[in-house]
């Protein structure tokens, strides 16, 4: 895909009522507080500074959907389990995650992102469990990989897949955003989601 448009769309808060119809189909990015959703999607659609990128954990506490090309949307979903983030707030988020999960017509694949210097947690065990239910092919995408040395990197992906429990048709890439190591990789996967109907078929 060659990027010739993006725009930030539509921001959806815990107060939005009704979720966006955009009329495309939707690719979700999720995971855990700092892992590097916003660093991610900015890399894939050669921009700096589009999608909110900070060293802060928890900043991101909203819905953010950019409409890509007039071809698919990108969904930044809010980081999970950041102790610090207001408690009340916090509880909000899940519901609301869960409405667009559950609801969204056009969300055609959840790509699930760990910080491949971290073992996943309770939260990215469900959001994976949640995606093999719910009938999608699950995506996970192994970030910050410029922080482990080549010698560690196949371990780390193998801690990743035992602790998720990982199924033999989840496909995993590696990822940078310093060195835009498997961006072309994920951008192909997208087409293939986008132009062949992806995981539509499916779900059930």
């Amino acid at each position: 895909m060659i990027i010739k448009n993006v725009e930030l769309s539509h921001v959806v808060g815990v107060t939005t009522k009704e979720l966006p119809d955009i009329g495309l189909p939707e690719i979700a990015f999720a995971g855990r507080s700092n892992v590097g959703k916003s660093s991610l999607i900015n890399a894939l659609i050669q921009r700096k500074s589009l999608a909110r990128t900070s060293s802060t954990p928890g900043k991101t506490q909203t819905m953010n959907f950019y409409r890509v090309n007039d071809d698919v949307c990108f969904v930044d979903l809010p980081g999970y389990g950041y102790a610090k983030v207001n408690v009340d707030y916090k509880r909000s988020w899940g519901p609301m995650i869960e409405r667009y999960l559950n609801g969204s017509a056009n969300l055609k694949a959840v790509f699930l992102l760990i910080d491949i210097r971290r073992i996943p947690n309770e939260d990215d065990s469900m959001m994976y469990e949640w995606m093999v239910n719910a009938g999608f092919t699950p995506v996970i995408i192994v970030t910050k990989a410029d922080k482990a040395k080549k010698s560690e990197i196949k371990k780390a992906s193998l801690d990743i897949k035992n602790a998720l429990r990982v199924t033999g048709d989840t496909d995993m890439y590696l990822f940078s955003a310093l060195k835009k190591t498997g961006r072309d990789e994920i951008m192909q996967r997208i087409d293939e989601i986008i132009n062949e109907g992806g995981y539509e078929d499916d779900k059930d």
